[in-house]
């Protein structure tokens, strides 16, 4: 079993950053790929970033490109997204999730595991 814990969501205004964490524990030593998936009010759940457990691949939305990082520390079992530049229409609800594979990284059903979320608001 793997337990996702996110943190770091919050209420900013545009142009600010926020960083989110992503913190797994259980057996998160066999989960190959790890992401950030957003989920606004009224709007189905969409992709946000990827990576690679071994940090080599990282995949991102085209709408976040060049204002999101993704990143992981595995020495603490924790999956990062910094967010720059936040615009209102980044507003959601973020969700960390995890798969054993590297597959379809963007791909919802991909992931078996799933945190609780946090939200993120930022104001025009």
């Amino acid at each position: 079993q793997v337990q996702l814990v996110e943190s770091g969501g919050g209420l900013v205004q545009a142009g600010d950053s926020l960083r989110l964490s992503c913190a797994a524990s259980g057996r998160s030593f066999n989960m190959l790929t790890m992401g950030w998936f957003r989920q606004a009010p009224g709007k189905e759940r969409e992709f946000v970033a990827a990576i690679s457990w071994n940090r080599f691949n990282t995949y991102y939305a085209d709408s976040v490109k060049g204002r999101f990082t993704i990143s992981i520390d595995n020495a603490k079992n924790t999956v990062y997204l910094e967010m720059n530049s936040l615009k209102p229409e980044d507003t959601a609800v973020y969700s960390c999730a995890a798969q054993p594979y590297n597959s379809s990284p963007s791909r919802e059903r991909a992931y078996g595991y799933w945190g609780q979320g946090t939200q993120v608001t930022v104001s025009s």
